[in-house]
């Protein structure tokens, strides 16, 4: 495991990795108020998705595409077939999506199999920064940024991203303006899938693709968002990178075996002594 400026590098890589798998969980429950416990299966889709494009048509951009639209779809059609005439029951939401990661692993189960299969990088070689940091990592890096850069441009500079944001203060009010609240709904659930999607590629790039690849990082994802705030995609990742740094310092310091405690230690932390997590619940601060 990478020390000195490996670490750094990793915890970079990783933060940025962590914020886009946390970004679309944080964005529903930050619009909606639900929890959509399908977005690590969302994940799984996505990587999926671009091993069956790439090997269809051996192309790797082609892939990332599928692994966008492919969750993008399958959450939209989530919420328009099912949880929209049920939004008003966080209970019933959870119970609902719980089913559909289950049955869209064994989907994926049953049609891919259960072995590990790997994703071929984006791009290979090495980048000569930070002690040398592989190619694939670096763009990995950079698309993340990408990706959430234009999330917070999306949301607080344009008309439909203040649209979201007075949705998520309340809906009714949205409303009396002449926001289509059902719109945004669908449209947040839309822009969380096609996150998951890519973060899902690219977690199968960092690892492997497997039908149940989406549990770590949907436990993850809650942990994430609960230390920054539920609903606070600004929070995610804050979140996401504190989280990152203890976890490669557990694993590069202390032991591999405790990959992952961190995220559970610093959850349990923040719920007994800041329980509405670093920066409340707020979608988007300006």
């Amino acid at each position: 495991m990478p020390t000195g400026v490996g670490f750094a590098s990793y915890v970079l890589v990783l933060g940025a990795l962590y914020s886009l798998i946390a970004i679309g969980f944080t964005l529903i429950f930050g619009v909606g108020g639900v929890l959509n416990l399908a977005h690590g299966a969302l994940l799984a889709v996505g990587a999926y998705a671009a091993v069956a494009t790439v090997s269809l048509t051996d192309s790797i951009v082609l892939g990332a595409f599928a692994a966008l639209v492919v969750p993008a779809v399958a959450s939209l059609g989530l919420y328009v077939g099912m949880i929209r005439s049920v939004r008003d029951n966080p209970i019933t939401v959870l119970i609902l999506t719980l089913v559909v990661a289950i049955v869209t692993e064994q989907v994926l189960l049953q049609v891919f199999g259960g072995q590990e299969l790997v994703v071929r990088n984006l791009v290979s070689g090495e980048f000569d920064v930070l002690g040398g940091i592989s190619r694939h990592l670096g763009v990995m890096f950079v698309v993340s940024w990408l990706l959430i850069g234009a999330l917070f441009y999306f949301v607080n500079e344009t008309r439909t991203g203040r649209a979201i944001l007075a949705t998520s203060m309340s809906d009714r009010g949205a409303a009396l303006v002449g926001i289509d609240a059902e719109r945004v709904y669908a449209l947040t659930w839309l822009l969380a899938g096609g996150l998951a999607g890519i973060a899902g590629l690219f977690l199968a790039e960092f690892s492997v693709a497997h039908p149940f690849m989406g549990r770590s990082p949907l436990i993850l994802a809650f942990a994430i968002v609960v230390v920054g705030g539920l609903g606070s995609i600004r929070g995610s990742v804050v979140g996401a990178y504190l989280i990152s740094f203890l976890d490669q310092a557990m694993v590069s310091f202390v032991s591999e075996r405790l990959a992952g405690v961190s995220a559970l230690v610093v959850l349990v932390v923040v719920l007994l002594v800041k329980p509405e997590g670093l920066f409340g619940r707020e979608l988007v601060e300006e």
